[in-house]
């Protein structure tokens, strides 16, 4: 299994798609890929993803030849199981925010202090513990029949190995055979990453009762094996792949612009934040990640290009042309509500223009200063905690648009290099795979494609640190 020609499987089950890399083991070179669409919306029913995951293996030419495998996906959503092993209702994601007051009300009983110690984190409406809380209050009907919580990854994972509905499934309910790994249960609100142990309090004074929670296995550890022999890794969660993906390590702090945005860093010792901007995620290595998300990054570029009659290219060349901090104008770009700062009933809003600063140019720079700016005061809130940067690590199809990288030079106060475009969720995951298999870490190189001249403007951000917060 060891030989050059071994290879390793990488799912990466993402809000919008499942996307599958098969890679050398030896190598990391990619020998084929496959992809599938998943369903807009914030609640999605997971066969949806079962099914989505099955047509990405068929178009990267099926697993025959592949000897490990490993599925990491989007963080916290909510799969909940009944006695049957049949979902209960639509997976909440967690971009959906209507469990806001069930955050509010799990810090308000708690204290966000005692939260933050508890799990590293203070629970917004992305976590699944509030999701937890919102259902409880929303829909009794539904909470009183879960058996067992799961996340996006872990029932990927527990369907593949061939457990699942009577009806569906190989080897039946087996609610206990349902595994994690500890970056994706450090994302849920009542997980602790310092005893590695879940909080039962937590979870029952979320749902109302306790269930079953899957097994947190260790980052090289098997989750099982399929009827074929195919071993099945941890998984992990979405931006603990990334990370794996990168080969990030202390000292690094990604940047990921995708239709959210993250900022985070793989650490030696945990973080807690009591204000609730970081996140005290542990990472797919048995290290910790502190994370910064929003809910607003890409789709910001995407939707001022739309206003402006053009294409995210063209967009980012006509905010070349406008001088830095646009004139004055600032665009607070919260879209979609917002995460950090936690403000879920938000809108995006336009200040700063005047007769001689309202041109298209301006308005261009000022949707890309925005975004990045936001993406900024996660790296300040990074730094509060302890983490210290040598450089930042801009990601996702964004960052290849010169004028991000161009801007992100002078947004960020920090060296920025942009790495080669690729899956590196799924990237991770096949890591993992491969550590599953032969014990060992694989070292695979990540090719940087820019490096933007260190040119730090920071009127940028102190124009925007004006409306951002309002």
């Amino acid at each position: 299994m060891k030989g050059r020609h071994a290879l390793v499987a990488g799912v990466d089950s993402s809000t919008q798609s499942c996307k599958i890399a098969i890679r050398d083991l030896e190598t990391g070179v990619i020998i084929r890929q496959g992809r599938a669409p998943h369903p807009g919306g914030t609640e999605v029913d997971p066969e949806n993803w079962w099914e989505a995951l099955q047509a990405a293996i068929a178009e990267a030419g099926g697993l025959n030849d592949v000897v490990a495998i490993s599925i990491s996906g989007q963080q916290h959503g909510m799969v909940l199981l009944d006695l049957n092993g049949e979902v209960i209702r639509p997976a909440l994601l967690w971009n959906d925010t209507r469990s806001a007051g069930a955050a509010a009300d799990l810090i308000a009983e708690f204290g966000a202090e005692e939260l933050a110690r508890r799990t590293g984190s203070v629970p917004v409406a992305s976590f699944t513990s509030t999701k937890l809380r919102w259902l409880r209050d929303a829909e009794p009907e539904h909470a009183v029949r879960v058996a067992a919580v799961a996340l996006p990854h872990d029932w990927l994972t527990w369907r593949f190995l061939g457990y699942g509905p009577k009806h569906a499934s190989r080897l039946g309910p087996v609610l206990a055979a349902l595994t994690t790994d500890r970056s994706d249960a450090s994302g849920t609100g009542y997980w602790d990453g310092v005893t590695g142990r879940y909080d039962t309090e937590l979870f029952v004074k979320a749902l109302g009762h306790d269930a079953i929670r899957p097994v947190v296995l260790a980052p090289q550890e098997h989750a099982g094996l399929t009827p074929a022999g195919l071993i099945v890794a941890a998984g992990c969660g979405d931006n603990a792949g990334a990370a794996l993906g990168l080969g990030v390590t202390s000292g690094d702090v990604v940047v990921s612009i995708g239709t959210s945005g993250t900022v985070f860093a793989v650490t030696d010792a945990p973080s807690g934040d009591a204000t609730g901007t970081v996140a005290g995620f542990a990472d797919a290595s048995g290290l910790s990640l502190p994370l910064v998300a929003t809910l607003n990054a890409a789709r910001v570029m995407g939707s001022v290009a739309e206003l402006l009659g053009v294409d995210n290219q063209s967009a980012g060349e006509l905010a070349l042309m406008a001088e830095p901090g646009a004139g004055g104008v600032v665009l607070v770009p919260y879209f979609a509500g917002e995460r950090t700062p936690n403000l879920p009933n938000s809108m995006a809003s336009v200040h700063g223009l005047t007769i001689s600063s309202a041109t298209r140019p301006n308005l261009a720079r000022a949707a890309i200063e925005g975004m990045l700016s936001g993406l900024a005061a996660g790296l300040d809130a990074l730094r509060a905690v302890g983490v210290r940067e040598n450089r930042v690590l801009l990601t996702g199809g964004a960052a290849q648009n010169l004028a991000v990288q161009v801007i992100a030079s002078q947004v960020f106060d920090a060296s920025v290099i942009v790495p080669k475009p690729g899956e590196y969720v799924a990237a991770g995951a096949a890591v993992q795979a491969a550590w599953a298999l032969t014990g060992t870490r694989p070292d695979w190189p990540v090719e940087v494609v820019a490096a933007p001249k260190r040119d730090y403007r920071p009127l940028i951000r102190a124009q925007y640190a004006l409306y951002s917060t309002k």
